[in-house]
């Protein structure tokens, strides 16, 4: 029997970062809009993120193109529950939010 409570299993906590450049890549990145960082530790050693973009598949791009949100619980809660992950992007104010569909 594991002597680890219920609550140190938890997952981690989702990281959004903005796009603040897309370099030649305005079909897959929007300026300003906010993405869901995926984890994924080989890309993080490398200098990248994981996120999903505009074509809905994953792929890294550089992290300096992103400024990392540290955004209240409650938006988090919100952006990860199953309604955003099933509708992926959500409208709030001026700003988006992609979320992986899977998340």
């Amino acid at each position: 029997m594991s002597t680890k409570r219920r609550s140190d299993r938890r997952r981690p906590s989702p990281r959004f970062v903005v796009c603040i450049d897309n370099a030649g890549y305005p079909a897959s990145l929007e300026l300003h809009k906010i993405y869901q960082v995926l984890a994924d530790a080989d890309a993080a050693r490398d200098g990248d993120v994981r996120i999903v973009d505009e074509s809905g598949k994953t792929y890294l791009y550089p992290a300096e193109w992103f400024a990392t949100l540290d955004l209240p619980q409650r938006v988090k809660e919100f952006a990860s529950s199953s309604v955003a992950a099933a509708s992926v992007t959500h409208k709030y104010s001026r700003l988006s939010i992609v979320t992986a569909p899977w998340a």
